[in-house]
């Protein structure tokens, strides 16, 4: 396949509660779905409620791929013990691996990731993919996420070129996918299953 003709998939990563947003945060996540899909990009998320469900719905919208990634190990467990939608999603992967596992599959299975509105979860999704070098664009709002988010990156002691802040939805996703186009494929930090030396460990912080 060129891999110009290749789809991308991006994540979404916020919160499944979202009256703590502000007033459009509902209006900038059916914005952020629709320009995913315009830019023709497979959409992710943890199949959860909040600002990932109304991000589906605006995607959905307009008409696209989208998967989701459950925390459950079956649909049951998915709809009746988690109180999760199975809804504007094409596919949906049952991880079984609660949430810390989910968000885990979650962001490296997905070759960029976008973060709305959240809370610890979110911070959690974003420091994944901050290890794994996956390119993060971050929606700037009358949140307080994208703040806690400048300051996590301002005291790591390190840089990372791949995080992007906008308070356009249309913006963010159309530098994401230049980002994404500019970028060798190889991109992603390989998962280490032996344990880093003790001085990149300490490199790394």
């Amino acid at each position: 396949m060129n891999l110009k003709d290749r789809k991308y998939t991006i994540s979404i990563s916020g919160a499944a509660e979202v009256t703590h947003c502000g007033d459009k945060v509902i209006k900038d996540a059916f914005a952020l779905g629709r320009a995913i899909a315009e830019h023709d990009f497979q959409l992710a998320t943890g199949a959860t409620t909040g600002f990932p469900y109304y991000v589906n719905q605006g995607f959905k919208d307009v008409g696209g791929f989208a998967f989701g990634l459950s925390p459950a190990s079956t649909r049951h467990e998915h709809v009746e013990i988690y109180k999760l939608p199975d809804d504007y999603v094409d596919a949906m992967i049952y991880t079984g691996f609660g949430f810390p596992g989910r968000d885990m599959m979650l962001v490296r299975s997905s070759d960029a990731i976008i973060i709305g509105c959240g809370r610890i979860g979110t911070i959690h999704e974003f420091t994944i993919a901050w290890e794994s070098e996956i390119p993060v664009g971050i929606l700037e709002g009358a949140w307080a996420t994208d703040q806690v988010i400048r300051e996590i990156i301002d005291k790591s002691g390190r840089t990372n070129n791949k995080v992007i802040f906008d308070a356009n939805p249309v913006s963010l996703v159309r530098r994401i996918k230049e980002m994404l186009e500019s970028t060798p494929q190889d991109f992603k930090r390989p998962f280490q299953a032996i344990p880093p030396s003790y001085h990149e460990e300490e490199q790394r912080g």
